[in-house]
């Protein structure tokens, strides 16, 4: 949409000269969207040769919120076919590329997105993610992505390729940004907040950015130094998978580093009990309609489905009522056993300070691994757990993938392990070259509808880990 976004620009520009003030708070910022959301006149045919040359007649919300905002909108990102793979492409428009090493994957679903941002091609890009598709593509190209809790940023209007109402019966997919900075996002999130979004979407929440609750410990400076000390926790598994070497050893830095800062407080958490019965939930209401849908639309072209999809999605049976039910509720008593790790442990951590603080955010990796090659991706059980929960999660890049990184030993290789465990094991014993020129990056949770608070953490975060980018790595030669 090049053209038209010279045009906008332009009547941009005559606008802040006939007015002296812009439309609104990202008046002529070029920002792009994933292929999902719906652009008047243009396709959204998310990779479906069906879904191709039926252009939209109406704006997705969001789009309508950010011309509103004085966006321009230059160009809409490929995404995977079906949405639901990690490895973005499609028989429309091909393969995403990493820019930073063509042989790593560039993640999905948004994974134009990722690679656009990554390039500089877009200033702020808006991706969605039902199981870690904003967090995963930014961990692929080295950037901000936060996933909001649903309700938060309208997500109506787009094109999900599954029938209308098959989503609010399993997990809901929110929209979200990616960028290079936490400023950045914090941009979109005030931005879109302060437009009164539940009058676009009328299942978001009534509460401005500026009305968001924030924690004490996170803006009141009159407080003691004891008080306003960041609680962190540090999840180090989920308990399904083990972390290869990298993995552990960025967890292990980012530990050990803020517990030497005295404005934060390090709290080691182990929650692998309740992560491992979020990722059987998560894969059970993924499959609310088998991927039948999904499956029609392939079918209607007889075009084929996507290397990565090939050995992991297949026809099933529809998902009973009475399955869905079960589901959600066991699900919801997930959702308030968490509640206690957040107020007081729930014997999952302990205070020894005696101040009833409650945890603020809490860190944990985004993958078993780091960025790996093409078609490689593991597995979504570190993501997906807080799309289940409900959670704002977003990705915090560390630092780059070090040649010292790759030396490390699996430990445990005696022991049985699951499916997931032996594909993170095959990614270790082969070429390890291949994960040099990716960024090791962390997710960071707060609690739901807490965007705010995630937010001014992760300020406070990335200044504190800034000392871990110091080391030089070595760059793969391309």
């Amino acid at each position: 949409m090049f053209g038209e976004a010279i045009v906008r620009a332009k009547q941009l520009d005559e606008h802040l000269e006939r007015t002296g003030k812009p439309i609104g708070p990202l008046h002529g910022l070029p920002i792009s969207v994933k292929d999902s959301f719906k652009i008047v006149g243009k396709d959204a045919s998310i990779g479906y040769a069906s879904l191709c040359f039926k252009p939209a007649e109406t704006n997705s919300a969001l789009v309508e919120m950010l011309l509103q905002a004085g966006a321009v909108i230059h160009c809409k990102t490929n995404i995977p076919l079906t949405l639901q793979a990690l490895d973005s492409h499609n028989n429309v428009f091909g393969r995403v590329l990493n820019p930073a090493n063509l042989k790593l994957t560039a993640g999905g679903s948004s994974g134009g997105e990722g690679a656009l941002v990554a390039m500089r091609g877009s200033v702020l890009g808006v991706g969605t993610d039902v199981g870690g598709s904003i967090r995963i593509p930014a961990m692929c190209n080295g950037l901000v992505g936060v996933k909001p809790s649903h309700g938060r940023i309208p997500y109506s209007g787009q094109e999900n390729g599954s029938l209308p109402g098959t989503e609010a019966l399993g997990i809901r997919s929110v929209a979200g940004p990616i960028a290079h900075t936490v400023r950045d996002c914090e941009l979109f999130f005030k931005a879109i907040g302060d437009q009164e979004p539940w009058e676009f979407d009328p299942e978001c929440v009534p509460q401005t950015w500026e009305q968001q609750i924030v924690r004490s410990a996170l803006r009141t400076p009159s407080l003691s130094d004891h008080m306003r000390r960041l609680r962190v926790g540090i999840v180090k598994t989920d308990g399904i998978t083990t972390p290869l070497p990298p993995i552990q050893a960025v967890m292990e830095e980012i530990s050990n580093t803020l517990k030497r800062n005295a404005a934060i407080e390090v709290i080691e958490l182990d929650i692998t009990s309740l992560l491992s019965q979020c990722q059987t939930i998560a894969n059970g209401l993924f499959g609310v309609d088998g991927a039948n849908t999904a499956f029609d639309l392939m079918e209607a072209t007889s075009e084929p489905i996507s290397p990565w999809l090939s050995k992991r999605l297949r026809r099933k049976a529809n998902l009973t009522a009475e399955k869905i039910r079960d589901l959600q509720a066991r699900r919801n008593a997930l959702q308030t056993r968490f509640l206690d790790i957040w107020r007081s442990g729930g014997g999952y951590w302990k205070d020894d300070t005696g101040s009833a603080r409650k945890l603020d955010v809490f860190i944990c990796p985004i993958a078993p691994h780091p960025t790996p090659a093409v078609d490689s991706w593991n597995t979504v059980s570190y993501t997906s757990s807080f799309n289940l929960l409900d959670y704002p999660a977003a990705t915090l890049p560390i630092r780059p993938v070090r040649v010292s990184d790759l030396n490390g030993n699996l430990s445990d290789q005696s022991a049985a392990p699951n499916g997931w465990e032996k594909y993170n094991r095959k990614l270790w014993d082969g070429d390890r070259s291949v994960f040099l020129g990716g960024t090791l990056c962390v997710q960071v949770i707060s609690q739901c509808r807490q965007e705010r608070v995630l937010l001014q953490a992760m300020t406070k975060l990335k200044d504190s880990l800034a000392v871990l980018k110091e080391d030089k790595a070595v760059k793969p030669r391309l």
